[in-house]
Order: C-alpha cells, then structure tokens, then sequence
C-alpha cells in the first residue's frame, strides 16, 4: 500500500482536489483548500506530497504526525488544510481497500442519518423570506444567512434594525416550520455583537455563527452570559489545539470545525470528542465541494454530539457550478425531508469522475474573497 503519486487539481467554482495513488493502483480523494487561496495550498500540497511517496496509505496518524510535525513550522489555514486533504485521500484509500466505509474505522455508525441545512441570502442578505420559502419547499427544516452587511466597531442602529427585520421577514414567511441560524461572519465587533444579539433573541435562532473573530476568543463567554441563543464557531481553527482554550473558557455551544482546514477526519473526530467532554455540540462547516461534504458526513456518522451539517447545495458562491457534477452517484446527497443517509459505499461514499475533474482543472479557477470597505474608506470584515 505504498504511495507512488499525489495530484492536485484545481477546479471551479474555487475548489481543490487532490488524488493520491497507491503502487497497486488503488486511489483516493480529498479536498485541500482554503478558499481564495487555492493555489497556495495546491503548492503546499506539491511540497507535502514529496515527503508521502512510499508512505504506506493505511499509515494515517503517522502520515498526519509526519506532515503536521515535521516541518518544525505547525498550524494555520494553508498548511493545515493541505494536510487535511491528503488525510480525506488516505481514508478513502483504506475504506476501499478494506470495502468499508469510514466510519466504520472510527468506532461505527451512531445513528442512520443527519440533518443538513442550506444557505440564504447571499453575502448581502436580501430576499430572505422568498428563499425561506423555496427552502421549506425543497423539504429543508433548517437555514442559515448572514445577519449584516459590513459594520463598523460602533456603527449605526439603522444596521441593527435592517438585521432583524430581515429574520423577522422569515418568520412571518414559514412561522416555526425552519430553524434559522444567523451568521455573524466575524464582522460584528464585541459592542454590535451584545445588541444585536439581545435584538434577535425573540426569534429563537438555531444559533448565531461567529458572533465576533476566533481570534477575541474571550469575548464568548461575555456574550454568553448576556444572550440564551446558542454561539457557535470554529471554521477559523485549526487541529485539536486550536479549540483547546475555547472549550476552556466556555461560552461557545457549538463547534464548527472544517474537515477540509481542521487536520482531516481523524482530526476532526478528535475534536469532537473533545467538545462532547465539555457538553458541546458540532456542526462541521463545510461551504466547499463533494469531497469534503462526504469527509464531513463520515465524522458526523460516528459521533453522538453532531447534530447538524452545512452543506453547499444552492449556496451563492457556487454560481454557475454544481458540486453533483464532480462525482458519478450524486444520488447519495440526496436530501429527503432535510436529512442525507447514513453513507454505506466504501471509504468516502463518492465517486469522482475524474475525467470531469481533469477537464475542468484546464478551466481552473481564480476565486477571491472581496475586499470590503466601510464608507469611510477603511477596511472591514467580509
């Protein structure tokens, strides 16, 4: 089971996939990327996938230590998400070879299906109401937007009111039938993120995502002590020493941990249990492609403290592109009354088709995230 080649292709809207295969043929498929920096990842990649040729694939934690510790410089979004990318390709491998899925590697399934939820709203929030509907509609029980365009440090009230009008919208559109979520996308400042939370409390939200930047970590526990609506975090940490202090301080109810930045799968159960030792809960993030889907679906398959999953069917960065068309049994993400089946096919559960793959990694992408500006001039949050 020696590995004799990894590859990478970069392929639109703004993923990366990468293939790894072994001197017996057998291959596997993950997905390393952090979006809008794709390529620097891809070389990322490249450099790591040196050191894995005839590395033995069923070697997982060895090759993850290798990767993560080898290379004296440790953590953060590129090197991490490279590393979480070859991780998926090694399982995928190993379920194959083994005819199992993974999660069956990871102590077994703890339940038959999960709930998922889709986006609304785009990047500026409009139509709220309208899209609630169609999601209701398409057998969804549960959404997500953003709360806010851009805002200041201390900004205008005005902001605040357009926020909760637009949840208010929802609510006298489909009542009680969807749960919503409202994604604070880090660009809520501590002093906006206390008011608009109290604001929105009467609308008994699912959770708000990234009340304020990992990074004011302390803040959570403040916000905590001021709101009953459950905050949840973690596309923004890396490996189970990047939501160690979180889960210290307290304040957060729901991990988001990204299977593709996070460290992989293993990873990524690993921090799963450690939330349940805290009585936390996770929702894995995943705003990416099929790969990291399936990757992401396998952890919540086996742990008991997963209660929902993000997924990027009808999200707005995809425009033009549907994430479906890169496997061959896009049957599997079928969504029946806003669940996904327990995943049964071995290893990951998708099927690439790679030739698809290698035609539209001619096309590859240059995706960036937009640079946002305050009326001022100054740069804020996206």
């Amino acid at each position: 089971m020696k590995i004799r080649s990894v590859e990478w292709f970069q392929v639109p809207p703004r993923w990366l996939f990468v293939k790894i295969t072994t001197q017996s043929g057998l291959v596997g498929w993950g997905e390393p990327v952090v979006e809008g920096k794709a390529a620097t990842v891809a070389a990322c990649v490249s450099e790591m996938g040196k050191a894995l040729i005839g590395h033995d694939a069923e070697d997982i934690e060895d090759a993850f230590q290798m990767l993560y510790r080898g290379g004296f410089y440790r953590g953060g979004p590129v090197l991490t998400s490279a590393i979480s990318g070859i991780e998926q390709a090694l399982w995928d491998i190993k379920g194959k070879r083994h005819g199992l899925p993974v999660y069956a590697f990871l102590g077994g399934k703890v339940r038959e299906r999960i709930e998922v939820y889709r986006w609304i709203g785009g990047d500026h929030p409009r139509d709220v109401a309208a899209q609630a509907r169609e999601a209701l509609a398409q057998g969804y029980r549960a959404v997500k937007m953003n709360g806010t365009d851009e805002l200041k440090w201390i900004d205008t009230y005005d902001k605040l009111d357009a926020a909760v009008e637009r949840v208010a919208a929802i609510r006298e559109a489909v009542g009680k039938e969807l749960r919503v979520a409202v994604d604070f996308h880090g660009r809520v400042h501590k002093t906006m993120a206390k008011q608009l939370m109290h604001e929105l409390e009467p609308f008994r939200l699912m959770f708000v995502e990234e009340p304020v930047l990992c990074e004011n970590e302390e803040v959570f526990a403040e916000l905590a002590r001021t709101s009953h609506i459950p905050i949840a975090t973690g596309e923004r940490n890396y490996t189970r020493w990047g939501f160690k202090n979180m889960l210290l301080r307290g304040g957060v109810d729901i991990l988001q941990p990204d299977v593709s930045h996070a460290g992989g799968i293993w990873e990524t159960r690993k921090i799963a249990a450690m939330a349940e030792a805290f009585d936390v809960a996770i929702a894995p993030h995943c705003p990416l492609g099929p790969i990291a889907l399936a990757a992401c679906l396998q952890v919540d398959f086996c742990s008991p403290n997963a209660f929902i999953q993000e997924q990027s069917l009808n999200i707005h960065y995809n425009a033009g592109y549907d994430l479906l068309r890169y496997i061959k049994n896009p049957e599997i993400f079928h969504y029946e009354k806003g669940h996904v089946s327990l995943l049964r096919a071995p290893g990951l559960g998708v099927e690439v088709d790679e030739d698809y793959v290698r035609k539209m990694a001619r096309e590859g992408h240059d995706w960036h995230n937009p640079i946002w500006r305050d009326a001022d001039g100054c740069v804020t949050e996206w």
